[in-house]
């Protein structure tokens, strides 16, 4: 028995290296179909540049010194989003979920607004806070509010009743409750939350940025668009995607230590 708890199961770590080597596999088979589409010619001449041309393309921005402003513009918006976005839906969501006047007179609107595409409301956002960073900000946080609340409303309706009669029983005040009670067991939503919410944020601030900025990740998409250097278009998206991929990474692996 002591040797065994020693000695750990082979067949999980078997399992976790297959895991590894298949995704590794399908990332060098999508390379490879890329470069075969790029070659055979179906498509207009620079659609799709062959994958050396975007890794060189990918090089000259990563030791640009001009990315490396744009790309700090573009975290601060999305940080700024995730944060006001994520702590409005928390309180809307812990609002919503504790009562059911307030859940059936007001949250029906945001069943019906998540789903529509935030870049409507663009306009009125650029007449509120101007074309600076603030209407990208704005859209950002309009994004990640709603999947938060939706999020966090739905886990409030989950929490144990026991826990609640419990802590009633101890005449917990209501900001009590919520911090012992309702956060530590809203921590699966929340997590749910945040994760969709990053998503959608990026998504907001890249379309403000591209719609109306000369700053920003999306105004570099949009300016090698524009000039026709679509090597360099396709290196702005995968810096845009590998930091929608590290913010999940670091979300996840966050509420892991968490919870543990």
């Amino acid at each position: 028995m002591a040797q065994a708890a020693l000695n750990p199961p082979v067949a999980p770590r078997l399992g976790r290296a297959r895991l590894t080597l298949l995704r590794i596999m399908t990332f060098f088979v999508l390379l490879a179909a890329w470069e075969a589409l790029a070659a055979s010619g179906w498509l207009f001449e620079g659609v799709v540049p062959s994958v050396l041309k975007v890794a060189a393309a990918l090089w000259a921005l990563l030791t640009s010194a001009s990315f490396y402003f744009n790309l700090e513009l573009t975290l601060g918006e999305v940080l700024a989003s995730l944060a006001l976005g994520a702590t409005a839906g928390i309180v809307v969501g812990l609002a919503l979920g504790t009562s059911r006047f307030g859940a059936k007179a007001f949250e029906p609107y945001l069943h019906y607004l998540a789903p529509t595409p935030k870049i409507v409301f663009l306009p009125i956002l650029l007449v509120l806070f101007g074309v600076g960073p603030g209407s990208k900000v704005a859209m950002g946080t309009l994004s990640c509010f709603f999947p938060m609340a939706l999020s966090v409303a739905t886990g409030v309706r989950q929490v144990d009743a026991v826990l609640l009669r419990v802590g009633r029983s101890f005449n917990l005040s209501v900001p009590q409750l919520v911090a012992k009670i309702y956060l530590p067991s809203l921590v699966p939503a929340i997590a749910t939350g945040l994760k969709l919410g990053l998503g959608v944020a990026i998504i907001g601030c890249l379309l403000a940025e591209i719609k109306m900025s000369n700053r920003g990740l999306g105004f570099l998409v949009m300016q090698s668009y524009a000039q026709f250097r679509i090597p360099e278009m396709y290196a702005a998206l995968i810096v845009a995607f590998a930091v929608a991929a590290c913010g999940n990474a670091l979300i996840a692996r966050f509420l892991r230590r968490g919870g543990r």
